[in-house]
């Protein structure tokens, strides 16, 4: 629709209204309608423009209609190639899996098969519940609280909001809202005691699982990076059990957390790697990765009629290359660093902003009621829509380090640290932060506890004056729910 008016923008937005599930997410919070899009711009039909940092929900690696995607589906359009194959082999298959083999951590690669899934990265995450069930023989999983894992019944029952017998829910170490009440590397060593209690205690109640899955960087979660060293135990202790470890890359992965895939800050090489979203180049396509002597589950035991998407498979080739060959993942730790320092400023100058954290270009910023009692129930509301500066606050000389990816290195959390413990979250100041993000033309996404973490995901591909843009809307946006303009304005 070539460009379009106002009537025509608002008129789509009641149908859609009218016609869509009551489950419709995105168009809630985000009433535009896109017609054009390119790199981190879209137009909606109103004729407004939008720097989106929500980016298909981590999808849009290189950014919308990147030319080398573009170029990579036109091919295959004008080869005559079939569109759908099943699982048989096609040479746009073959260059698919050649290009990912080619990125994957060293001892994984060398030994792994690839299981062509269903569409969506929550088909992926059933596939490998499967295979680790089918090679064990065993049905219990690990998984963590605060882990978003996909839709379906299996998926689900490994998230972090949903109960099952067959899934033991494990304490996943962060900094601002440690379980513990410590935080840093401290806290991070006592869910990881926690978790080898629970696998070595006969009396724990938890048999020995069928495997365990986990997020390098808890993304729906609320932007929690899980500490490297942590990382590396988990794998110890599933490896020195025979228990399969499931590492879920389908938001961390194509370079998005800085490095090609989130594993590798740790070094650490999981036995499985559920991949979709940026495997796909914007399109459909989800997959797993794991070890040869794990592939004894028969034939049929995982299918889809849509795992032969010929353009998804072109696109994703153009994609992992492209971010290959252009460097794109150190790109991302480089200008993630920038932004989380400037981001910083918002907590200094706003008692409303609790913490920013995230690794490379997946960021958080998470909103708490400054009028809560510290240490409150999270999600108590204050009074709506407010978010006073701290009058007289300064940062304290407390010996406390940040690392790039939110976590602290003394062994104490905030809660030690700065000697109070976090204020309740703020998903009211939260939501109203993303709308006047919306207002300034900048599309954000919420997440983690009570959707009062304000998320950015912007492509890869962003450029330094575009990162500024987002920052300085992002800024704007608080000031104006904080009541006041932001310190230098």
């Amino acid at each position: 629709m070539p460009g379009g008016t106002r009537g025509a923008h608002e008129g789509i937005l009641r149908r859609q209204a009218a016609r869509e599930s009551a489950a419709r997410t995105y168009a809630r919070a985000l009433p535009i309608v896109p017609v054009r899009a390119r790199g981190l711009t879209i137009e909606g039909a109103d004729g407004r423009r939008y720097l989106d940092c929500l980016s298909g929900a981590g999808t849009l690696a290189l950014g919308h209609n990147h030319p080398v995607v573009l170029e990579a589906v036109r091919r295959v359009l004008d080869s005559g190639a079939p569109l759908n194959c099943l699982d048989l082999a096609t040479p746009v298959k073959d260059a698919f899996t050649t290009e990912l083999f080619r990125t994957l951590p060293p001892g994984l690669a060398e030994r792994a098969r690839v299981q062509f899934c269903g569409p969506a990265g929550t088909d992926a995450v059933e596939a490998a519940l499967k295979l680790v069930r089918a090679a064990t023989g065993r049905t219990g999983i690990l998984a963590f609280t605060g882990a978003y894992h996909g839709q379906t019944a299996g998926a689900l029952e490994a998230s972090g909001g949903a109960s099952d017998v067959r899934v033991a829910r494990l304490p996943y170490p962060q900094d601002y809202r440690c379980p513990f009440g410590v935080g840093g590397a401290r806290g991070a060593e006592l869910a990881a005691r926690w978790t080898e209690s629970l696998l070595d205690d006969p009396k724990s109640g938890v048999p020995r699982p069928a495997g365990m899955i986990l997020e390098p960087v808890q993304g729906e979660g609320g932007v929690l990076p899980a500490p490297d060293a942590w990382l590396r135990r988990m794998r110890a202790l599933t490896e020195a059990r025979s228990i399969p470890l499931i590492v879920d890359e389908v938001q961390t992965g194509v370079g998005r957390t800085g490095r090609y895939w989130a594993v590798e800050h740790s070094g650490t090489v999981p036995d499985v790697m559920v991949l979709s979203k940026a495997i796909g180049g914007s399109l459909p396509l989800a997959v797993i990765v794991y070890r040869d002597d794990l592939d004894v589950w028969p034939p049929g035991a995982h299918a889809g009629t849509f795992r032969g998407n010929q353009l998804a498979m072109a696109a994703g080739t153009a994609t992992l290359a492209y971010v290959r060959e252009n460097g794109l993942a150190g790109r991302a730790a480089e200008l993630g660093e920038r932004m989380l320092g400037q981001l910083r400023e918002l907590a200094r100058s706003y008692a409303c902003v609790g913490e920013v954290r995230g690794r490379g270009l997946m960021i958080g910023v998470e909103l708490v009621d400054p009028a809560g009692e510290p240490g409150g129930r999270d999600g108590e509301r204050g009074k709506p829509g407010t978010c006073a500066s701290p009058d007289g606050r300064t940062e304290t000389d407390d010996g406390r380090t940040e690392t790039g990816h939110g976590l602290t290195e003394t062994g104490r959390g905030l809660t030690g640290a700065a000697g109070h413990e976090p204020r309740p979250t703020a998903p009211h100041l939260a939501a109203a932060v993303q709308r006047e993000c919306l207002r300034r033309g900048l599309i954000v996404e919420l997440g983690g506890r009570d959707a009062s973490v304000v998320r950015l995901l912007p492509p890869l591909t962003i450029t330094d004056e575009q990162a500024s843009a987002v920052l300085d809307r992002l800024a704007d946006a608080v000031a104006a729910v904080a009541g006041g303009p932001r310190a230098g304005a």
